[in-house]
């Protein structure tokens, strides 16, 4: 306390400030913390008020840890914003679902110039792969609360920055496969959906079909047998399938570059592929079409000429599974919080779950990327502060990365 002789006489205050406390989180903890505004200088005899730095969500208690710990919980762990308002809640921290969500929104909007950035990295490499999964919106305009809307994800980047975005869709219609790969030419795969034919078709890209597909047809095919029925049509066509995913395994275990896996495949793996084709072109004939074993066969029939074109470029995957994988943290959070209230909502999630992806493809570790990025991002005001923010171009000491 200082003197009564030495009390300030004025106080100086910044035109533009939110001056109330920051809530925050370090690591999984969420409490209160406020940063030392005000500074007492005796010799100016006033309490000079410093000015807040740029926040991720100005005009609100939201500050880069906290913002963080909720982006990673729902995102990345599954944890409903109606959980973490409890949870929030035994840490003395009342802050509402509605708020949460209203916060999730404004983070979607901050992060736009980062999600742009590596859009524009992510079209430059010509390998893309790309897979689709249901959402459902409560307040789609036009729309019942019932209808089923789609998620789309696009996995792509050379080696070095591998790009994973999600898209919020009305529709599953080709015509939002088409917009999303716009400008991009070269090898796109996807599975057998027939929205990706018109795209497969266009000139400078190459369609690339996935063997997984194929392969779980097979699989479906053998499970509805007669319990003890070790034979027929479905276990032979799956055994093919599986000494191709052999060799694939071998040449990723060996580390092989792409040029190397090339010239395995042409040696090992594409009399596999032919022996596989005489198969199909024999025995397709004698399974009923309305069967799964048909079913199988006309799907593996049908999707060849895209199946085949792996056998082209040693960078190219026999299948779509990364990308289905990206998909996997969405779809177990869609169980524990089933729904988005709209369209914003949706938007919003669909660019942070891509900016999340991206950075664990790239080795950060996410709460601790999104904290740097809820912290840096409102203070950047040039386009090489905000490609800093990269995750392929952030550094990455102990709390940023992954563990291999």
């Amino acid at each position: 306390r200082l003197p009564h002789d030495r009390l300030p006489q004025r106080i100086e205050r910044p035109p533009v400030a939110d001056e109330r406390e920051k809530a925050d989180a370090t690591s999984a903890d969420a409490s209160a913390a406020g940063e030392p505004r005000a500074v007492v200088v005796p010799e100016a005899r006033a309490i000079i008020v410093a000015q807040l730095p740029a926040q991720p969500i100005p005009k609100s208690l939201a500050a880069p840890g906290l913002c963080a710990f909720i982006a990673t919980a729902k995102y990345q762990d599954g944890l409903p914003l109606y959980r973490q308002e409890t949870i929030l809640a035994r840490h003395g921290l009342s802050i509402s679902r509605a708020t949460l969500a209203t916060w999730m929104i404004r983070l979607g909007e901050l992060i736009v110039p980062l999600i742009n950035l590596a859009e524009e990295v992510q079209l430059a490499y010509d390998v893309l792969q790309m897979d689709e999964t249901t959402v459902q919106v409560l307040k789609e305009e036009g729309r019942a609360a019932q209808s089923q809307s789609r998620m789309w994800v696009r996995r792509g980047g050379s080696p070095d920055k591998p790009v994973i975005l999600f898209n919020y869709e009305p529709t599953r219609s080709g015509k939002v496969a088409w917009r999303l790969t716009e400008d991009f030419k070269g090898y796109l795969q996807s599975d057998g959906f027939s929205g990706y034919d018109a795209v497969g078709k266009r000139e400078g890209v190459v369609h690339i079909g996935c063997l997984a597909h194929a392969r779980r047809k097979f699989d479906e095919a053998m499970k509805a047998q007669k319990a003890g029925d070790r034979g027929g049509l479905a276990v032979e066509g799956l055994a093919l399938i599986q000494r191709i995913y052999r060799i694939e395994k071998a040449a990723r275990e060996a580390g092989l570059t792409p040029e190397q896996r090339k010239q395995l495949r042409h040696e090992r793996a594409r009399p596999v592929w032919d022996e596989l084709r005489r198969w199909l072109d024999a025995k397709r004939g004698h399974a009923p079409p309305q069967m799964l074993i048909g079913k199988a066969m006309t799907y593996l029939d049908n999707q060849w000429p895209q199946l085949i074109r792996v056998l082209s470029d040693g960078r190219l995957e026999v299948d779509n599974n990364r990308c289905e994988n990206a998909l996997r943290p969405f779809v177990l959070g869609r169980k524990a919080w089933l729904f988005s209230d709209t369209p914003a909502g949706a938007e919003a999630s669909a660019r942070l779950y891509g900016l999340i992806e991206t950075a664990k493809a790239n080795g950060c570790e996410p709460y601790a990327y999104l904290r740097r990025v809820f912290t840096d991002l409102p203070k950047a005001t040039t386009l090489a502060e905000i490609e800093a923010l990269l995750p392929w171009n952030v550094a990455r000491p102990a709390t940023l990365s992954v563990a291999a």
